[in-house]
């Protein structure tokens, strides 16, 4: 209605390109435990525009990890946030370690 892209679709937008990243990830589960967004433009809603959401580990811990993602529009940021991952054991209801391979997987996406 008003031109632009609603914050919480843009939001689905951003989680679309996490659960992207988690789908190839090695067993299990995670947990979203913080989410700081930033919105640095106004991002228009144009029919059929492919918008770019750019995704990488900025922090890998023990129990948890922190990506900062870029949605990008006309060549500028429009939304920058940073995320918390936390591995979650759903069973017992508490946070966990990190398996190796899931520090592997993670690792891939490590900002050089």
């Amino acid at each position: 209605m008003l031109g632009h892209v609603n914050h919480a679709r843009a939001l689905s937008l951003l989680e679309d390109a996490r659960l992207a990243m988690v789908d190839r990830q090695p067993g299990g589960s995670m947990i979203l435990a913080r989410l700081e967004v930033d919105y640095l433009r106004q991002l228009y809603y144009r029919v059929a525009e492919p918008l770019c959401v750019s995704s990488w580990v900025t922090r890998l811990g023990t129990k948890s990890l922190t990506l900062r993602q870029e949605l990008v529009q006309d060549g500028e940021v429009a939304i920058r946030a940073d995320v918390v991952l936390v591995m979650f054991d759903f069973a017992g209801d508490v946070s966990r370690a990190l398996t190796d391979e899931e520090r592997r997987h993670w690792s891939g996406y490590v900002e050089s």
